[in-house]
């Protein structure tokens, strides 16, 4: 784990979700700042095991793209993502082919595709090399979108986002579900301020990594757009088909995101405002999320906070212990130091 090599400075010894992202706020923006550019400015991808990655490069290298796409095109792309997860490895051959008639070099290193590029998409879809992958982006001085999950441990997160602020390296990872336009509107404040959330997603399991990490932080990070950061402790009821996940926030409030592997897979939730309600959903694609990632791409700055990014995955990891303990609460400060002491 990459976190082996880092200098123990005050941000990895900070033990709540909060200093830490109040670090990394404090650092970003004044250490590093974009501009536009007259000519396109190169991306290039890494992993082209999801889905994610050919929708990205469609609609950024698209001849007739929406203006805020402007400026930006994939050039590269280094294919190699998950060895072991038959899923994603079974989509390479035919990405692969769906990006070249896009016009993207297929490039055979990571390192090979550093050299081409400005920015980059990190979208292997297995979070366990993506550790050692962002330490590549972060050594080369490129700022970066890594797709989820963004690692499959709590202390590679950790360590990713402490490479990154150390070198002033630019990061962002969201899910698209952030976006979605009714949750946008719940975030704005159309009903008021949020007294408190339900949400769904669909959560596969894959041995591979920590249960939400995998496919339930799509409604992990809906709960968290609306409600925003500051959960204290969760609790959580599994079964096999099913997982409940309840979040106390330090304010008093509460938010649910239960999980599905059974049924129809769709995503959403509920947002209690002090004005009304507001049904979260339904998701109509990728380019919200993109339009952002350019946006960021151009200024330097995540439009999440690293301290929200960061508490999502210390929910989920706390969810887990919850699940080990049977159902007991658990503190996400409990598991933030726990990752630390790895």
């Amino acid at each position: 784990m990459i976190n082996k090599k880092l200098p123990r400075r005050s941000f990895i010894r900070t033990t709540t979700v909060a200093g830490i992202g109040a670090a990394l706020l404090e650092s970003f923006p004044k250490v590093y700042g974009m501009t536009t550019f007259q000519n396109e400015a190169r991306v290039g991808i890494i992993g082209l095991d999801t889905s994610h990655s050919v929708a990205f490069t469609k609609s950024l290298n698209a001849p007739g793209k929406a203006a805020e796409l402007q400026g930006f095109k994939v050039v590269a792309a280094y294919p190699k993502g998950s060895n072991d997860i038959e899923s994603s490895v079974k989509r390479i051959p035919g990405y692969i082919e769906e990006v070249k008639k896009l016009g993207v070099e297929i490039v055979g290193s990571e390192e090979e595709l550093l050299k081409k590029v400005d920015f980059v998409l990190l979208e292997t879809n297995d979070g366990r090399p993506h550790a050692a992958q962002a330490m590549k982006v972060i050594k080369a001085k490129k700022p970066f979108f890594i797709d989820k999950p963004v690692a499959a441990s709590l202390t590679d997160v950790l360590s990713i986002y402490a490479a990154a602020k150390q070198n002033a390296v630019p990061i962002f990872s969201s899910s698209s579900l952030r976006y979605m336009e009714t949750v946008q509107d719940a975030i704005k404040g159309k009903a008021g301020a949020v007294l408190g959330a339900d949400t769904f997603s669909p959560a596969t399991l894959e041995k591979t990594h920590p249960d939400l990490f995998w496919y339930g932080i799509h409604g992990v990070e809906i709960l968290f757009s609306v409600m925003g950061a500051g959960c204290n402790d969760v609790r959580r009821v599994h079964t096999n088909d099913t997982d409940i996940v309840i979040g106390t926030w330090k304010d008093g409030r509460v938010g649910t995101f239960r999980g599905t592997r059974t049924g129809t897979h769709d995503y959403g939730g509920t947002a209690y405002g002090a004005k009304g309600n507001i049904t979260l959903g339904p998701f109509k694609g990728y380019d919200h999320l993109l339009v952002q990632i350019v946006e960021f791409f151009k200024t330097g700055k995540a439009p999440v906070a690293p301290q929200e990014t960061l508490e999502i995955y210390a929910f989920m990891e706390a969810a887990d212990e919850s699940k080990r303990k049977n159902g007991a609460v658990v503190s996400l400060e409990s598991v933030i130091q726990k990752a630390q002491k790895k």
